[in-house]
Formats: structure tokens, sequence, C-alpha cells
């Protein structure tokens, strides 16, 4: 692993955090100090804290057998875990673990293994009792990359987005058994995408068909989405009625076709209805509140949505900061969403 590639991932994250953002609407407090959006079906309060001061988190990942949930720090690659009904996570992943610079997508599969992607270098997967790394896949070569996002198909296939180079990478079953290996793309999206500015991501958020029939990935810059077919390997546009998703980082589809996704400097989420093949998607819902603070992403568990209030913009973030400190670090509860 190699540090040079992180001083220059960071420029880049810069510029795309910077483009679409848009004013937020005004939130106010209610009795029990939940913060309300305007659409009172919403209510976004503190699931729970994240401790240290200069967390930045990024990644968000559920483990339904258990009700714990990982969180991984942007800023140094530390993992935290927040056990069912903690109202402070705890160190689950130290700093640096197995020289780990970020920790950007995380997920849960089917056998409770956690993934973890370092933007900097490749994917990890551990042992959630143990901790004990299981596994690790590391891109080859010297070429620019910022790995990002990542699913995880009900076969146990990984996918992982490179928002540098527009490619997704792979892991099968069988190269995970093995326990390392070269991570290589498996989908090349370069030449698919709308031109972006120079210096722009695209791909970002990364989620699987819970059937296993398709996979959908965005380009935050033009805000798009993509449907890739694992099988087949053909990539189409997906057609967006009545909004776009730009500034779009992380991404959920629940069971019935319910997208959701965090649109990071816009502070808004939004919730689409995906057709049954996933070819078209119609914007059902946007929530957009200052309370966000630049959500993200997001995971969707029983009865809410936990969504990831990074603070990118504050200082020691990786966007321009207006000069303000951080708040405490925190995960937000959305409810109504």
């Amino acid at each position: 692993m190699s540090k040079k590639f992180l001083p220059a991932a960071l420029v880049t994250l810069t510029a795309v955090l910077t483009l679409g953002a848009a004013p937020a609407p005004a939130a106010t407090a209610s009795a029990d100090g939940a913060a309300e959006s305007r659409d009172a079906r919403t209510r976004i309060s503190t699931a729970f804290t994240l401790p240290g001061a200069k967390v930045f988190p990024e990644g968000i990942a559920a483990d339904p057998r258990t009700g714990a949930v990982y969180v991984g720090s942007y800023k140094d690659g530390t993992v935290y875990r927040a056990r069912s009904g903690a109202r402070t996570a705890e160190v689950f992943l130290p700093a640096g673990t197995d020289g780990r610079h970020t920790a950007n997508g995380l997920r849960v599969d089917g056998r409770g293994r956690l993934w973890v992607s370092d933007s900097t270098s490749g994917v990890s997967v551990y042992d959630t009792r143990s901790g004990a790394r299981l596994a690790h896949f590391e891109i080859p070569g010297s070429e620019p990359r910022f790995l990002n996002d990542l699913a995880v198909t009900p076969d146990g296939t990984a996918y992982l987005t490179d928002s540098v180079r527009a490619v997704v990478y792979r892991v099968t079953p069988q190269q995970l058994a093995a326990g390392s290996g070269p991570l290589l793309p498996a989908y090349d999206l370069s030449g698919r995408l709308t031109p972006s500015p120079a210096g722009s991501f695209t791909l970002n958020g990364i989620t699987a068909d819970p059937a296993g029939r398709f996979l959908l990935t965005v380009d935050m810059t033009a805000g798009e989405l993509y449907l890739i077919d694992p099988v087949s390997g053909a990539v189409s546009r997906v057609a967006l009625t009545g909004g776009d998703l730009k500034t779009a980082d992380g991404l959920d589809l629940a069971p019935g076709g319910v997208l959701r996704a965090a649109q990071n400097t816009r502070n808004t989420l939004s919730r689409w209805q995906l057709s049954a093949d996933g070819t078209r998607a119609r914007l059902v819902r946007t929530v957009t509140d200052p309370s966000l603070q630049i959500p993200t992403t997001l995971v969707q568990v029983p009865g809410r949505t936990l969504v990831v209030r990074s603070q990118f913009d504050k200082d020691g973030g990786p966007m321009p900061s207006p000069g303000g400190a951080p708040t405490a670090f925190t995960v937000a509860s959305v409810r109504g969403f």
C-alpha cells in the first residue's frame, strides 16, 4: 500500500464535493431535541455518537444477525462498532490496522463477515467476532485510484467502485476462500459515462438487488444511475424521472425496489421507486436538512434509516473549510423516510 495515492484523491474528493452544493432549509428542534425537517413525516435524531475529535466518518454497515452497526473513518481508517441499543460506539478496528489509511465502503455479508475498503489500496475482510483479518485484496500497479463503495450479492460476490478510474472491481467467493490476490476490474464504465469536468469523481455508491439480478451504481457528478447485469456484463443507464442523483454518495436498495440515496453536499436524502427490471427509477421523496451534516451514506435497519453525518466541510475534513470546528461526530436516525 502506498500513501502517494491519497493526496491526489483528497484533491479530487474536495473538487467533487463542492459541485452541486445547494443551501438547505433551516431545521427546528422538537421537544425531545430531535431535528425536524420541513417534511413533518420525517424525524431526524441521533442514533449514536462516534468517539474522537477528528473522525470524519464515511461508510456504514449493519449486521442483521446481531443488530451491530459498523462505521468507518475516512480520516484515519478506524472502524467503529455500535452494539444494539448503544448510544456510543466503540473502536472495533483501530486506526492503521493492517496498514489501512481510510475506511470508505463497509458491508456485512450473508455470513457475517465485515468488508472494509481503503480508498488508497484495496479491500479487507474481517471476522466480526474476533476482528481478525480473513482476506485482503489489493489493486496492483501505480495507476491513480480511489476505491470507494462496495456491495455484496446473495451469492457472496463483492463489487467495488473506483471513483477515479470509473471501473467496478469484483471479488468472487473462490477468491475470498483463497484469502488474497489482486483486485481487478470486472466492468469498465469510463467510456459510457457522461463527460465530467477534469478532476471530478464519477462512480461512487453501489448496491445490489436483494435477489442478485443486478447492481446499481451512481455517477455522482453527472447525477446518473447505471445498471449492471452481473451475468451478462451488460451496462445500461437507468431512466430517472422527477430528479437526478447529483452529489449522490451512498445507496441502499431495499426489497420492493425502494432505492435510497444520500446526496452529500445537498444535505439531502432521496427515495426512488425502481421498476421491477431496474431500468427505470422515479423520485418519490426528498428530505433536505442541515442537521444531516453532509450525509455520505445510509443503511436501512428495522423501523428507521441510519445516516452517516460526515461533517466533511469542517476543519480537518477533506472539503474547503469555512473555518468551523466539527461538533461531536454522530450517526443520524431518520424515521418516516
